[in-house]
């Protein structure tokens, strides 16, 4: 049996979907399956143990190359794509996305049995042939297993796989020594202050704050993430700190940064792809939430904890905003008070561990 998935973005997305695979596995042991998906999550799903195969669809790259008048090269490549995306007769093609671009994909792979939401949403609905209720009241995570649940899986505690080499492990590491950190004996609280729209950003200058406070009354060390392209972002945080932090923007992969946050006593997150990274290696984190909405969107699993301003207009997942009250709303004190608070119980919780562990010695 050959089974086709799509999920092509963002990244706490793609995490989101991991639980569905592992179910599609358990529910298919012998089918051969293959996911698509875009080349900025890729990474995190490159060698999992429950696929066969990843097909990367270079939809951005395709579109700056027609842009740029390479004409001739994108119809290349997307007919490369289509080649081997039809390269094997898919019995089943599920949408995860739930988007034009997703559904033409499931369209354009002539698979028999199309699965996707019972919606309209930029048209994708037209392009299913089995569709399932989508209740949006649902996290993320429990919307994408109701596929499992309609293909008559039984329920099972969701299994976020992330599967990282040895590289990743040796590649963390490194960096946390060459910044006088031992990974394997201090513990030190990761920020991931960015997201992709401007109305999850929490002010630079507050992060600044947050880090000096932690680094000064808690007497642990602050590691700051982002991507390259986020560097001039983390760089004016680390500007405004009373107290260093270790910046390793631009240094780490995703499967660097599972890694990384897996070491980590805690994280303290916008919501974005790295919260959801971080509550999949199930490290405790503090997310600070404006436009969205937690219940469908926030780092999934227990121990972590959510600081929002319930507002008349929030959630209202606007990207822009003139006021972003919602972020702006957020104090330093509330958020080290939650640091504070979580990494006390997460003390507690590795003291109970190490106390079980050393009776059974």
């Amino acid at each position: 049996m050959n089974i086709l998935i799509v999920k092509l973005s963002a990244v706490g997305d793609v995490v989101h979907t991991l639980p569905a695979l592992a179910g599609l596995r358990k529910r298919y042991p012998r089918a051969h399956i293959t996911w698509v998906i875009e080349e900025t999550a890729a990474d995190l799903i490159a060698s999992h143990p429950s696929l066969d195969r990843v097909i990367v669809f270079y939809r951005k790259q395709w579109i700056e190359a027609f842009r740029g008048g390479r004409f001739r090269e994108a119809g290349r490549e997307i007919r490369s794509f289509l080649k081997t995306l039809r390269d094997r007769p898919y019995e089943m093609v599920i949408d995860f996305h739930g988007l034009f671009k997703s559904a033409a994909v499931v369209g354009l792979s002539g698979g028999r049995r199309k699965l996707g939401y019972d919606s309209l949403q930029e048209l994708s609905g037209l392009f299913y042939n089995e569709k399932i209720p989508e209740n949006m009241e649902k996290h993320a995570v429990d919307r994408y297993l109701d596929f499992l649940t309609y293909l008559g899986a039984v329920s099972d505690v969701p299994e976020f796989l992330i599967p990282v080499a040895r590289e990743n492990i040796d590649h963390v590491a490194r960096l946390l020594r060459e910044s006088g950190i031992e990974p394997d004996t201090d513990p030190f609280v990761a920020i991931n202050p960015v997201a992709l729209w401007d109305t999850k950003l929490w002010d630079p200058g507050k992060f600044a704050e947050l880090s000096s406070r932690i680094i000064r009354e808690l007497n642990m060390p602050v590691v700051l993430t982002g991507s390259v392209k986020e560097q001039p972002y983390l760089h004016d945080i680390q500007m405004r700190l009373t107290r260093p932090a270790v910046n390793l923007a631009g240094q780490t992969s995703l499967k660097d940064l599972a890694c990384l946050y897996r070491l980590a006593a805690l994280v303290v997150t916008t919501d974005s792809g790295p919260m959801h990274i971080a509550a999949a290696v199930k490290t405790p984190v503090v997310a600070l939430f404006g436009p969205t909405d937690p219940a469908r969107t926030g780092p999934y699993g227990e121990g972590h904890t959510v600081i929002r301003h319930a507002l008349s207009c929030s959630p209202c997942f606007l990207k822009q905003c003139d006021s972003r009250q919602c972020m702006e709303a957020i104090r330093v004190d509330d958020v080290f008070a939650a640091v504070k608070k979580k990494l006390g119980e997460t003390k507690e919780i590795n003291k109970e561990r190490n106390e079980v562990k050393n009776g059974n010695q």
